[in-house]
């Protein structure tokens, strides 16, 4: 679990008693008229008690309600215990189980793409003109992407050309290693390092639509297990449901979400959370933001001032900035992912609904177009379906019951 965070948790679990002092901002953040906030944030710790933070209730309902009908709470910092941290589950599903699930989400993508290359290899002796024509038509079909796939076809008709290849079969075997190779290229940098004080920061970016609240509650379910504690920021104060949704994802993973009333500044919402994360010694600060077109400068210039806060706040602050893609966008995931890169330097990559597509190419072309890390894939509706980002398991479970295209 989360093989892209290398090193382990080592700080006390116990919260540090004496009381933690917070710098004064050298920016001033605007207060959205009609907050319960106190009249400026200031740097003692207790005057954080006036920000909203919603706890889950510890007792077991009798009966399961449907998420409208969640109770909620909002309660103050200093009525709610600190925030726990669960100890780490030990049962883990097998790596056979969890390989044959992941080759079954792939299956539209298999059948569209390895088994259209198994059909048009089959019975081939020589690698013409023909071949390569229809070869390009099924790599651009599975969103290989044009570039990535010229790469491919100029590589083989070099080789043909000076005579090096002239097997089908090897130029199968070709194509699984370098897509596998177009993935792993640039992982060697992807491993994130915890902080020596503080929390880990995790800001979530992303279009309307795309599953960045749920992704967010899925990554906390995730550390939750790992034995860490997590706190929740809804930083998305332009959507009606936005904080109401974090929340339902805070009850059911029993941890604590901070928020704002709607219409809040984003940045005042975080700049408060980070302060309760730092005074609590929590691990892991999930931040949602709105969603928004990659497109619209003003809203990616509320980005930019969400992500000046945090470092304000907290040195180092957001320590992953992740960008959350619809697997079914296709290359229009491409052009959003360069524009939100070139506002806040985007650090990896989660990819949803990978299930729902027939074009599963896409994970290649990001990782060879971008050069930036895919963390999770989202391969379906349950919890245990956003999946830490293996490549060789990826490549793997796209390729499987092919043998000639499986070593």
């Amino acid at each position: 679990m989360l093989g892209w965070f290398k090193k382990k948790f080592n700080r006390n679990d116990t919260v540090n008693q004496e009381e933690p002092k917070v710098p004064v901002e050298e920016e001033q953040i605007e207060s959205t008229p009609g907050n319960d906030l106190v009249e400026s944030i200031v740097p003692e710790v207790e005057k954080l008690s006036d920000v909203p933070i919603h706890t889950p209730e510890p007792e077991v309902q009798p009966e399961q309600p449907t998420p409208e009908e969640v109770p909620r709470k909002e309660t103050n910092q200093s009525d709610a215990a600190n925030i726990r941290r669960p100890q780490p589950k030990t049962e883990k599903p097998s790596q056979g189980n969890l390989f044959s699930r992941l080759s079954e989400k792939l299956s539209k993508t298999r059948e569209t793409f390895t088994y259209q290359l198994d059909a048009l290899f089959l019975g081939k002796k020589i690698i013409d003109n023909r071949l390569l024509d229809d070869l390009e038509e099924i790599l651009i079909s599975a969103d290989l992407g044009v570039g990535t796939t010229q790469e491919l076809l100029e590589y083989t008709r070099r080789k043909v050309k000076r005579k090096e290849m002239s097997d089908p079969a090897a130029l199968k075997d070709y194509l699984k290693e370098k897509i596998k190779f177009f993935i792993t290229g640039n992982e060697k940098d992807a491993t994130l390092v915890m902080p020596d004080e503080g929390p880990f920061v995790i800001m979530v970016i992303g279009v309307n639509g795309v599953g960045k609240t749920t992704t967010i509650g899925k990554i906390a379910h995730k550390f939750i297990n790992a034995g860490n504690s997590v706190l929740l920021v809804a930083g998305d104060t332009f959507r009606a449901a936005a904080v109401s949704q974090l929340k339902i994802w805070g009850e059911r993973n029993n941890i604590p979400v901070v928020s704002h009333k709607d219409g809040a500044d984003p940045s005042a919402v975080v700049f408060d959370a980070l302060g309760i994360a730092q005074a609590q010694n929590v691990d892991i600060v999930l931040v949602d933001t709105a969603g928004r077109l990659h497109t619209q400068d003003n809203l990616m210039e509320e980005l930019k001032k969400i992500k000046r806060v945090m470092g304000k706040k907290l040195k180092g602050a957001p320590h992953e900035v992740m960008l959350v893609l619809d697997a079914t966008t296709g290359q229009n995931g491409i052009s959003q992912a360069r524009l939100f890169d070139a506002a806040v330097d985007v650090t990896g990559i989660t990819l949803t609904k990978l299930d729902g597509t027939s074009k599963g190419g896409i994970v290649a072309n990001i990782c060879k177009e971008l050069q930036i890390p895919i963390r999770f894939i989202g391969i379906g509706e349950q919890m245990d379906d956003l999946r830490d980002f293996d490549a060789n398991e990826f490549v793997d479970a796209l390729f499987q019951g092919n043998s000639n295209l499986t070593q």
